[in-house]
């Protein structure tokens, strides 16, 4: 069974196949995925690299994990799922606050 690595502080100059090279010196390297930012389509730092067994994984983090690459010291280790967020954009609702205008205007009671 094939294990996802995550791969932290990248350099913005590593392309996946540096990622491919770097890996497969410690086991099958069955994919990797260099994370870009979708607006500007530049490289957002991080990676995932998936390994073709849990032990092969264990190799690569023990070898790699803070070790240079590109003259950044790269942080390794075991993906974890990413975390159910609220669904819909950003933009702030309106929250329990009351001091923004809204509502009123009329005239008070005397």
């Amino acid at each position: 069974m094939s294990t996802k690595l995550f791969v932290g502080n990248l350099s913005f100059n590593t392309t996946e196949n540096d990622l491919q090279d770097a890996f497969a010196a410690h086991g099958s390297v069955v994919e990797t995925n260099l994370m870009v930012d979708r607006m500007s389509g530049r490289p957002r730092g991080f990676a995932f690299v998936t390994m073709g067994s849990p032990e092969e994984a264990q190799k690569a983090i023990a070898a790699l994990n803070g070790k240079e690459l590109d003259g950044r010291a790269l942080t390794v280790n075991i993906a974890r799922p990413r975390e159910e967020r609220p669904g819909g954009g950003g933009g702030g609702g309106r929250g329990p606050r009351r001091d923004y205008g809204g509502g009123g205007g009329g005239r008070g009671r005397y």
